[in-house]
């Protein structure tokens, strides 16, 4: 109960904060700024709390291997952007996701090995979709755009925490990782502006996910070894340093210059 809580106050903040980002530097920066581990961060924290270490620890090998279905998700989605609808796209990479995700909780997952398969998953999803064209905007977005977005994001992690909250450790890592504050941008952003926004927000993610990864691979690691507040602590400092490197690489992307998102 007190993890739901957690996540019906801090999802809807982290995607007013997003949305708002957006706005100001482009749909990149928005996609960026939520691959943060800002959610799935402090829920592994509680994780460690309730469960201990251990439990933590291996939830944290499965959150990594979750990058490699996200990868998947976010290169479907936007393959079928310029063609489909959002429902299709959404529909169809959500698909994706629990199939890929299926298969790797049928694995013994290693920490090494499920970090390096992490890492090139997510090059080689956004190596596989294109650099979409610049979206302009000349038409605000309207006033019940974010309170929207953010209603959207609370009943979204409701449906998703009763259903993998009872969960073991890998499988409810495997899950944790699914882009629920990245879909919720990217819907809007096609709604509103097209597919090449969406396409946008999915790419600053996968260029975010690297600190993401960084972060759940330190938790996996140390958790066991080290004092549960040093351990957090120095993942926390590691994603930071890894995204201030990254975000100069989504800030210097010519087709996010003009964007309204």
């Amino acid at each position: 109960m007190y993890l739901l809580a957690f996540k019906l106050i801090l999802t809807p903040i982290l995607i007013a904060a997003a949305s708002l980002a957006g706005r100001r530097w482009g749909p990149g920066v928005s996609g960026w700024l939520v691959a943060l581990p800002l959610v799935s961060g402090p829920v592994s924290f509680i994780f460690a709390v309730q469960y201990g270490s251990a439990f933590a620890s291996r939830a944290a090998v499965g959150t990594m291997a979750g990058m490699i279905s996200v990868s998947v998700y976010c290169l479907v989605y936007s393959r079928l952007a310029p063609r489909y609808s959002w429902m299709v796209c959404v529909l169809s990479a959500a698909l994706s996701f629990f199939v890929v995700t299926s298969i790797l909780n049928l694995l013994s997952l290693s920490i090494i090995p499920t970090f390096i398969a992490a890492v090139l998953a997510l090059a080689l999803a956004r190596y596989l979709i294109p650099e979409p064209a610049t979206v302009v905007a000349d038409v605000p977005p309207p006033k019940w755009d974010i309170p929207a977005r953010m209603i959207t994001a609370a009943l979204f992690i409701t449906l998703l925490t009763f259903a993998a909250d009872k969960l073991g450790p890998q499988l409810s890592g495997l899950l944790s990782p699914f882009p629920i504050l990245v879909t919720i941008l990217a819907v809007f952003a096609h709604i509103q502006y097209g597919s090449n926004a969406s396409i946008h927000v999915l790419r600053g993610m996968l260029t975010g996910l690297y600190a993401f990864t960084a972060f759940f691979l330190i938790i996996g690691s140390l958790l066991t070894t080290l004092p549960l507040g040093i351990t957090y602590l120095l993942a926390v400092i590691t994603a930071l340093a890894v995204n201030a490197f990254l975000l100069r690489f989504v800030r210097q992307a010519p087709s996010t210059e003009v964007t309204e998102i």
